[in-house]
């Protein structure tokens, strides 16, 4: 039986946590050590930190980041976000990381993910699928990358089923349609990846409500559920959603 995971989500610009609406209109959510200590003790059990705007502005992971976050808590950090090299991935790890996620470059070269997952292993690569609907496509979601802002005509679900096969150990979709609106994460996406793929499956993009979380298990397939909003505004406790899951017959991590 699949032991789900609780992740909260640290979206990074300019040294401080963000969250916006489809990838924009981003209003301020905190200091980024304090969000990741609160949520370690809240008993989150991973955490991400995508430095958003490091690929629109040519530029690598701000490792301080990466190194002021990971000393002050004890779970798995996973940093995502201008990451485009074995070099990028190797300094990123060195300050702390637990694992890497990759996105536009390894769209760019998809034989990076191939490379890190030898080097590394699977279990710290995780690959992001940004994507969009569009009905050209054959699975009917199309991958845009750089940060959401640029559809590539790929197929998001093929693009999926690629990275596993290249060695990636997590998938982590997210759809541009959902993102921050708090209407519920899109579960045909994810069920679409969950079925495309055997590795874990991140379900991104969109919780407003507890029944979402059970959702994005029951029908999307997710091992892990990530969040933004309801947990920087404080709107749902990792508590009260793991006790509420847990009611619900989900294994979860630590409930």
């Amino acid at each position: 039986m699949t032991v789900v995971k609780i992740m909260p989500c640290l979206d990074m610009k300019e040294g401080r946590v963000v969250k916006g609406v489809h990838f924009v209109n981003l209003k301020d959510a905190g200091d980024p050590v304090e969000n990741a200590v609160f949520y370690d003790k809240e008993g989150a059990d991973e955490l991400a930190m995508l430095d958003i705007a490091a690929t629109l502005e040519s530029r690598k992971t701000r490792l301080a980041w990466v190194q002021a976050v990971s000393s002050k808590i004890a779970i798995p950090l996973t940093v995502g976000g201008g990451i485009a090299s074995l070099d990028d991935i190797e300094a990123v790890l060195g300050a702390g990381a637990a694992k890497v996620s990759m996105n536009s470059a390894a769209v760019k070269d998809p034989g990076l993910v191939e490379d890190a997952a030898k080097r590394f292993g699977s279990d710290r690569v995780t690959v992001a699928v940004d994507a969009r609907r569009n009905a050209d496509l054959p699975s009917g979601f199309e991958l845009v990358v750089a940060g959401g802002t640029r559809p590539v005509g790929k197929d998001a679900i093929a693009w999926a089923r690629e990275c596993e096969s290249r060695g990636a150990g997590v998938i982590l979709p997210t759809s541009m349609d959902g993102d921050g609106t708090l209407a519920g994460y899109d579960l045909p996406f994810t069920r679409a990846v969950s079925d495309a793929v055997t590795v874990p499956v991140v379900a991104s993009g969109g919780a407003g409500t507890l029944e979402h979380f059970h959702e994005a298990v029951v029908q999307g397939g997710a091992a892990i559920l990530l969040a933004a909003s309801v947990f920087h505004f404080r709107t749902i406790r990792i508590g009260e959603l793991k006790a509420y899951l847990k009611e619900r017959g989900v294994t979860v991590r630590g409930a």
